[in-house]
């Protein structure tokens, strides 16, 4: 009796092209890859970010320990990050 309830499934949408009719071209290979040195660049950003609150911590940068040193590196770090998920 559970058998009598039960609905067909399959397919949801309409076989075919889209409803619009609109066609997207898939975007050339060309374009989405990065050049070789954006890797290159996002490990620069991330380690020399970190190395600079590490040294600011540490007492080893010149004028003593800074917010400036701080920011400075935060700000690599997020520019680090901002390059990672642009990069294909």
């Amino acid at each position: 009796m559970a058998n009598d309830k039960r609905t067909k499934g399959g397919r949801v949408t309409p076989k075919g092209p889209p409803a619009s009719g609109r066609y997207t071209p898939p975007i050339p290979k060309a374009v989405k890859s990065s050049p070789p040195w954006v890797p290159v660049l996002i490990g620069i950003l991330l380690g020399v970010g970190s190395l600079v609150i590490i040294l600011n911590y540490l007492d080893v940068l010149p004028n003593g320990v800074q917010n400036y040193y701080l920011i400075v590196g935060l700000v690599m770090i997020t520019a680090g990050f901002i390059t990672a998920t642009q990069w294909h």
